[in-house]
């Protein structure tokens, strides 16, 4: 019987890490925090012309190995902080959840326990499920991220700062500081210092295009970090630098309380794109974004597999 494989797929690796492939090539790679990691992450996220776009650590300062890739964390979690490394808190992966494979794209879905370490209890149940597709030209790569926290108590406080909840550590040749990069966002500011706390529905950044084994750019490439406009603190605050980082900060100007009775949803998007940054292609992009409703894991009758996942239908859809 003829069998052919979908064109995006969810392949496992060794120390609980899985692959996002595309057409045979990988694009992204989950890591689940082994003992000797704060908390799991993403990496690399591997741009059109073949090289990562993600880092992980600081190329200039050690103590900011905390700096992972693609990566949730948060500074002040009902006081605790979840951002740095020298804490006892850990973010640990209890197990995954789904591993969806189509022509249209592979979701990844796990299920992760934020612990305090000082107490050691747990204070916050987090679901991630992330979806890789392709993009609109060869190479490029549409990563949506979808996030579900739920506090163990009846309540949780997400303290005011710029640092959380996701965070994303650029390649040393893309940052503006250390390579040959730029910093956009979608009101066509430039710069850390034009951007850094401005409210936005997108920040790209973009740089030279290095294929692997070469040292000279042949192009350029980039990615855009896109908040949802569901999130609660959109257009968010950016928190973005120089040297090669940016998030979108959920507490920037004021704390957040989870209820336990009514888990909050974050959705992020982060496109990869060959050639400069064209704000206009951005501004599409966000637009479709904004359009697509949410997941939802759903039980699946079959036997050999516990979860599917589906698209949220509005009440103006149904």
């Amino acid at each position: 019987m003829p069998f052919t494989l979908p064109r995006c797929q969810i392949v496992p690796h060794a120390e609980s890490q899985f692959a996002f492939v595309i057409d045979g090539v990988e694009r992204l790679r989950w890591h689940a925090a082994p003992a000797d990691h704060p908390r799991p992450f993403f990496h690399p996220l591997i741009g059109p012309s073949g090289t990562a776009l993600t880092r992980l650590g600081h190329p200039g300062a050690p103590d900011h190995d905390h700096h992972r890739g693609i990566w949730f964390a948060h500074h002040k979690v009902t006081g605790v902080d979840f951002w740095a490394n020298n804490k006892p808190p850990r973010i640990r992966q209890l197990n995954w959840l789904l591993q969806h494979e189509s022509d249209e794209a592979a979701i990844f879905g796990a299920e992760l326990a934020w612990y305090d370490g000082h107490d050691p209890s747990e204070l916050l149940r987090q679901q991630i499920l992330c979806g890789v597709s392709p993009g609109t030209q060869p190479g490029e790569v549409l990563v949506e991220i979808q996030t579900t926290l739920t506090p163990k108590a009846e309540t949780l406080e997400l303290g005011q700062t710029n640092f959380g909840l996701l965070a994303v550590r650029v390649a040393r040749h893309l940052s503006a500081f250390f390579g040959g990069g730029t910093i956009a966002n979608s009101d066509g500011a430039i710069g850390e210092p034009a951007i850094f706390g401005k409210p936005a529905r997108w920040v790209d950044y973009s740089g030279p295009a290095i294929p692997p084994g070469k040292r000279e750019a042949t192009a350029e490439e980039g990615l855009t970090y896109f908040d949802h406009p569901s999130n609660p603190s959109h257009p968010a605050k950016w928190h973005v630098r120089e040297d090669g980082w940016l998030g979108a900060s959920l507490t920037r100007d004021a704390s957040l309380v989870l209820e336990r009775a009514k888990p909050l949803v974050l959705r992020y998007l982060i496109a990869t794109h060959v050639g400069a940054y064209v704000q206009e292609h951005a501004a599409k992009q966000f637009a479709a974004f904004g359009k697509l409703p949410a997941w939802e894991l759903v039980k699946n009758p079959a036997k050999h597999t516990s979860w599917g996942v589906k698209r949220k239908i509005s009440n103006k859809d149904s």
